[in-house]
C-alpha cells in the first residue's frame, strides 16, 4: 500500500534545503498543521538540521581531499546541514575510491547512499514527467526519457543531478512502498535485457534501452527493480 504522506516527506527535504517557491512552502504549512506524522517529521528533521550546524567543522587530510574532487558535490545544501554533511558525503564518497574498477556497482551504489545520507534525494520535487523532464534541460548534454509508473506501483517524485564517472547523469527518483529507487539514466549503445546483481546489501539492476543505459539501485527487493525495468523496456 502507498504511504500518503511519502511525496510530503520529499517535500519537507525540499523545504529545509531552501528549494520550495512560496506557493509550494504555504501548501506544505497547510498539509502539516492537519497532519500529526508529517508535523513530527518536520519537527525531528529540523532539530537535526539545527543540531548538524552546531557541530565542529572536520579538515579533510589534503590527500583525501585531493581525490575526492572527483565527486562534485551540490552545494544548495550545505548551508543548511553545515560541517556534517560534508563528513558524511566525504565518507560515502570513499566507497567511489575503494575497488571501483572492479566492482562496477561501487559508485552507482556510493550515490544512491550518498542521496540518502544528506536527505537530499531530489532536488526537482514532482510526480509530474513533464515537470521532471523539462527540469534537466541545459543540466545534461542529453535528455533523458522521463516516465511515471505510478499505475503499477513504481510513482515518480523527483529527479536529481548525480555525478558518475566523472559526469553528471540524471537520476530519476521512485517509489516502492517505503523504498526509494535510484533510476541513473545517462546515454548508452545496444539493447539488453535487465541483469541484478546486489552491492553493500542494496540490489542493482542494469539494462540498456532506447538509446540509454539505465542502473536502479535501492534497498527495494531484486524482483521489484527487474519488475521496474520491465515497464522501462515495453513501450
Amino acid at each position: 500500500m502507498t504511504d500518503p504522506c511519502a511525496d510530503w516527506e520529499l517535500l519537507i527535504q525540499a523545504d529545509l534545503d531552501g528549494e520550495l517557491d512560496i506557493v509550494a512552502t504555504a501548501r506544505l504549512a497547510r498539509h502539516v498543521e492537519t497532519c500529526p506524522t508529517c508535523a513530527r517529521l518536520q519537527d525531528q528533521l529540523g532539530g537535526l538540521s539545527a543540531g548538524i550546524r552546531d557541530l565542529p567543522r572536520e579538515v579533510a587530510p589534503p590527500g583525501l581531499a585531493a581525490g575526492l574532487r572527483v565527486t562534485p558535490v551540490n552545494r544548495r545544501f550545505m548551508p543548511v546541514f553545515g560541517g556534517a554533511v560534508i563528513g558524511m558525503v566525504l565518507a560515502a564518497s570513499l566507497l567511489l575510491l575503494v575497488n571501483t574498477q572492479a566492482d562496477p556497482n561501487a559508485e552507482l551504489v556510493a550515490g544512491h547512499i550518498r542521496a540518502l545520507q544528506v536527505g537530499h534525494l531530489s532536488d526537482v520535487v514532482s510526480t509530474d514527467q513533464h515537470t521532471v523532464k523539462p527540469w534537466f534541460d541545459g543540466r545534461l548534454d542529453y535528455a533523458p526519457e522521463v516516465r511515471d509508473f505510478a499505475a503499477a506501483g513504481f510513482p515518480l517524485v523527483g529527479g536529481r543531478l548525480d555525478y558518475i564517472g566523472g559526469r553528471a547523469v540524471a537520476a530519476l527518483i521512485y517509489r516502492r512502498a517505503q523504498h526509494p529507487i535510484d533510476v541513473f539514466v545517462w546515454p548508452g549503445a545496444g539493447e539488453t535485457t535487465p541483469v541484478v546483481s546486489a552491492d553493500k546489501g542494496f540490489n542493482v539492476v542494469r539494462w540498456t534501452s532506447g538509446g540509454m543505459q539505465f542502473v536502479a539501485v535501492s534497498d527495494a527487493a531484486a524482483e521489484d527493480l527487474r519488475s521496474l525495468a520491465r515497464l522501462w523496456t515495453t513501450k
